[in-house]
């Protein structure tokens, strides 16, 4: 994208900048300068601390290497704590049901089964019907995650191949 080049009048008063091809009336004796403010902005440390730094992607603004780190790193400890936690919830549900059934074959426990299995199926069908009326905030949720995913590809593999190191470690 081109630079859009700005005339400031170059005696210093502060008068507001016009785009280049427009005339004041008057001032046809005055002299101007052309400002590139994505240099400015470039040389000048307060311009971002004002606008932010969020005005684009990340690739534009580290390397790929270090985005490959970022990503790989994030996605490494993301992995190792889905896996941890992974596993804990899979053994406390596995020893539950393995208590249940224990208790059940010890005579502690009558579990009447065909109401498990019923009311097993009427959760189904009610989940079954609120899926297909998915919330729009969930469809925005994904279609913004897409986004920042297409437009930070580097960080995102990164992420992933991390995650999946996480997940085996």
């Amino acid at each position: 994208m081109a630079p859009l080049p700005l005339r400031c009048p170059a005696n210093g008063k502060g008068a507001a900048p016009l785009p280049t091809g427009q005339e004041e009336p008057d001032s046809e004796d005055e002299v101007y300068e052309v400002v590139d403010l994505t240099e400015y902005a470039r040389r000048h440390q307060w311009w971002s601390r004002v606008f932010g730094n969020s005005s684009g992607p990340i690739a534009e603004k580290y390397s790929v290497a270090t985005q490959i780190v970022m990503g790989g790193v994030t996605g490494w400890c993301a992995g190792y704590v889905f896996q941890r936690v992974g596993k804990i919830a899979a053994t406390a549900i596995g020893g539950g049901f393995l208590l249940l059934q224990i208790a059940n074959h010890s005579g502690y426990v009558q579990v009447d089964w065909k109401k498990v299995e019923k009311d097993v199926n009427k959760a189904k069908k009610h989940l079954k019907k609120k899926a297909n009326k998915a919330a729009p905030e969930i469809n925005t949720f994904i279609e913004e995650a897409t986004d920042f995913i297409k437009r930070n590809i580097v960080l995102s593999s990164g992420f992933v191949g991390g995650f999946f190191l996480g997940m085996a470690s």
